[in-house]
């Protein structure tokens, strides 16, 4: 290998954050560079891949300012991020429209349509979700969030770009053809459009799957490991990077995968948390597991199609800005010193977006409920906080209902919103449960460089060199026994009230 360092990069909701990691899993330099999200009434949730591209540029450039030699040291690049998108790209690779990201709705009605009909469970017409539970593990979401409903909405309604569309990708897949030229795809991104066959021993893209969600599989990129070496960078993206040209992009992962192994926590059974803009509930299991009645279930990973458990919850950081918003406050500093929590302090439910786990409802909204006349600003973050804490709590009771959980171990918490110590320890006390706080805001960036370990000859393979990881903890944060009772009481009486505010709801 040439070089001795790996530039990594995850790409989120509202920006990338890119690092540079050493062979003792230092990151020893790291950068973060935004771009916009495009939101609409009806769903609309766009992003332009050539910002996110314009915005590593930007970033690796900092890079270079800070680390004069990472020209010459860096030897691999690797990319991880949000998962759920769909890039429609002619065979050059040319984007012919923007990204519909993991939050566009506006495919609900469609997947509904696809998955439906009589006779039905949930929503499901019986014979269609056997079919996908026993060749995919799961099915397309009736809030047309996942691929296939946004593949479908533009067959639908562009169908001038879904014909000249040559690969439907996610975000990290067209990010790596414009470093590298080469089309491919993750496991995690290939089953989340629910065309993947995922049993053991027959991985790969469905024919079965594809025709029943009318989906062409030769639109579908081929699907690679996220410790394969995809390619070199092409010599028009090293000149744009300020690299050199026989710098290795290693396959990459979704954000979820990466963060698991930034954790260290890499073990069957072993959960953490992850709190940004939404929310999630992962961990690694020896086989594939689903709660149908929960709505979540293990994918693939890109780690050989180990089986991730992944339990998403649409409204985290997202929910705690729109309250800091409303109340003149902002999330960094306007959830501090907000007063005594009181027993009679309002409820808030999270669900600005609706929801997904364990419920899963796009037609749920946030809410308020029990206001009184003397509750103040400082009233209202504090149930936001609290909102998000409790709706943490009961998807986590959810998940730890599933076989094989190690539900006796302390909790690592990852994301943003973790850097915050007020909400972190609410949710301790709420959860009844220690909880570590490592590399909060960067842990997706280290578990992206992990996946390059073996190309760089730093361990065998990336989960043993994940496990270096473990323990890193930075801030640790146990229940208060007084506190964590307040918190129970909380959540018992809102457990009460939620079946009746969710029933709201509910279309005839």
């Amino acid at each position: 290998m040439n070089g001795d360092l790996v530039i990594a990069a995850d790409f989120g909701t509202s920006g990338v954050k890119v690092g540079v990691v050493d062979a003792e899993l230092r990151l020893i330099s790291q950068v973060v560079e935004t771009y916009p999200l495009y939101l609409a009434p009806g769903g609309h949730a766009e992003q332009v891949p050539s910002e996110m591209w314009s915005a590593l540029v930007l970033a690796i450039a900092a890079l270079h300012r800070n680390l004069p030699k990472l020209r010459e040291r860096a030897g691999a690049i690797v990319f991880c991020g949000q998962a759920c998108g769909v890039i429609c790209v002619d065979k050059e690779g040319n984007p012919l429209r923007p990204c519909l990201t993991w939050m566009d709705k506006r495919g609900a009605k469609i997947s509904n349509r696809l998955v439906g009909g009589f006779p039905n469970v949930r929503g499901y017409r019986i014979d269609k979700g056997l079919l996908w539970l026993a060749l995919a593990n799961g099915a397309p979401a009736q809030n047309g969030m996942d691929p296939t409903a946004k593949i479908l909405w533009i067959k639908e309604n562009e169908p001038e770009v879904f014909n000249k569309t040559r690969w439907f990708l996610d975000v990290r897949d067209w990010l790596v053809h414009r470093a590298t030229g080469v089309f491919t795809t993750t496991p995690e991104s290939a089953n989340l459009t629910w065309i993947m066959n995922t049993r053991k021993g027959h991985e790969g893209w469905s024919e079965i799957l594809s025709g029943m969600a009318g989906i062409p599989i030769e639109k579908l990129p081929p699907i690679v490991q996220g410790e394969d070496v995809i390619d070199c960078l092409t010599v028009s993206a090293a000149a744009e990077l300020g690299l050199n040209k026989n710098v290795k992009l290693v396959g990459g992962a979704s954000d979820v995968t990466a963060a698991t192994l930034g954790t260290g926590e890499v073990e069957d059974g072993a959960l953490h948390i992850s709190l940004a803009t939404s929310a999630w509930i992962a961990g690694f299991f020896p086989s594939r597991r689903v709660s149908i009645s929960h709505a979540f279930a293990t994918i693939t990973s890109s780690l050989n199609y180990r089986p991730l458990l992944i339990a998403s919850q649409e409204n985290a950081g997202s929910a705690l800005e729109w309250v800091a918003k409303i109340t003149d406050a902002n999330v960094e500093s306007g959830f501090s010193k907000n007063g005594i929590p009181q027993i009679d302090d309002p409820y808030f439910m999270p669900w600005l977006a609706g929801e997904r786990v364990p419920v899963d409802d796009r037609n749920l909204r946030g809410s308020f409920h029990g206001l009184a006349l003397h509750h103040d600003k400082n009233a209202l973050r504090r149930a936001a906080m609290e909102g998000v804490a409790l709706n943490l709590r009961w998807g986590l009771e959810k998940v730890r209902q599933v076989r094989g959980v190690q539900s006796k171990r302390p909790l690592t918490l990852v994301g943003g919103v973790a850097a915050n110590t007020e909400f972190t320890q609410l949710l301790s006390d709420t959860l009844n449960q220690e909880l570590h706080v490592g590399a909060a805001r960067h842990t997706g960036v280290l578990g992206a460089a992990v996946l390059a370990a073996k190309t760089m000859g730093w361990a065998s393979d990336a989960c043993n060199c994940a496990v270096r990881l473990k323990g890193r903890t930075q801030a640790v944060y146990y229940p208060d026994p007084s506190r964590a009772t307040f918190r129970e009481d909380r959540a018992r009486r809102l457990n009460k009230m939620r079946g009746d505010i969710m029933r709201s709801y509910k279309h005839k």
